[in-house]
């Protein structure tokens, strides 16, 4: 009999919890590594994550654990899904207990703060010489572990282990596409929290759908920018991953992101807003590295700067969306 796959899989929130569903429907084994004793405790008991995902029961084929050992105990890859703040710490911890033939996938989004790296450059600093890739695209957690029809990509520095991932994900109501365009697929998933925060912010406001539609097209337009500059693919920033994720963070209320923004604009404090919210913003974080990052480039990115300004020197959303508005005339594709 054929050894069953197992992933080592660490973050026990909504996201890892439902990738860990979708993994266990297709017959993976699943170690489901979360920090917190307690929660995991909670898991094993109830198989349920009733703090994240009520309702849906966990699969026989997932198997909560509280040690990074036991995670990795006959691993034959590791997905991380923690918050993007944490991603360094953890490979920090990672790589005194991972086996070196191990590949390396993350569902995380985001930067690191202090220096604007992408996640891909964290991990080629903390854990050199494993292959390596990101998933990313249009898919909320709950949609997921229920086994709604979504789409996904998965880009990664290695066609055939990349490939191979990709399988256990596939299946079931759940599409996996490839790619090699790891910059692509992780600056879309990152990006898209920011212009969330905007659109939200203006809903919030009560500005009405034309405005929705203009910040989300001219959002696109500043990923599609700043995905020039850094190396992305166009393409990928027009699929699943980018223009994909965009779509489903700026219109859906399940996103994190967009209702935060609703409480800036309806007048929440970023305090107020993120307690509201009740879990990790990547956004809020997020439009600081991107606004460092413009300014080392030299790089006009609008909107998101207006997100920077209202989250980090208290700039009023409406004054925010007057200043957008005020901006002098241009052409519409002009650099």
């Amino acid at each position: 009999m054929a050894k069953k796959v197992t992933v080592a899989l660490f973050g026990a929130g909504s996201w890892g919890t439902a990738l860990a569903t979708q993994l266990a429907r297709n017959g993976v084994r699943v170690n489901l590594w979360g920090h917190q004793s307690q929660h995991i405790e909670n898991l094993n008991r109830d198989r349920e994550n009733k703090a994240f995902l009520p309702g849906i029961a966990l699969d026989e084929n997932i198997h909560p654990v509280t040690s990074l050992k036991d995670c990795l105990e006959q691993a034959d890859t590791v997905l991380i899904a923690i918050p993007s703040k944490a991603f360094r710490v953890f490979l920090g911890q990672l790589k005194t207990e991972i086996q070196p033939s191990l590949s390396v996938f993350w569902a995380s989004k985001g930067f690191e703060i202090e220096s604007g790296k992408l996640l891909h450059q964290l991990v080629l600093e903390e854990l050199p010489g494993h292959h390596y890739g990101v998933i990313s695209g249009p898919t909320f957690a709950t949609e997921v572990a229920r086994g709604l029809p979504a789409a996904i990509t998965c880009a990664g520095n290695g066609e055939s282990e990349t490939a191979s991932f990709a399988a256990l994900l596939h299946g079931n109501r759940f599409r996996c596409y490839t790619s090699d365009d790891v910059i692509g697929v992780e600056l879309g998933g990152a990006l898209k929290n920011i212009l969330a925060i905007a659109v939200g912010a203006a809903d919030g406001l009560g500005f009405g759908a034309n405005t929705r539609a203009a910040l989300m097209t001219r959002g696109l337009s500043e990923v599609m920018r700043l995905g020039k500059r850094l190396g992305a693919r166009q393409e990928t920033l027009m699929g699943l991953a980018g223009l994909g994720d965009l779509i489903l963070t700026c219109t859906d209320d399940q996103s994190r992101n967009r209702r935060f923004g609703l409480a800036i604009g309806r007048g929440k404090t970023i305090e107020q807003a993120e307690i509201e919210v009740g879990q990790t913003v990547e956004g809020l974080r997020a439009a600081r590295a991107i606004f460092l990052l413009s300014q080392e480039l030299e790089l006009d990115l609008p909107i998101m700067e207006q997100v920077y300004r209202v989250l980090y020197e208290g700039i009023k959303p409406v004054d925010a969306v007057e200043s957008l508005e005020n901006r002098p005339q241009r052409e519409e594709f002009s650099e």
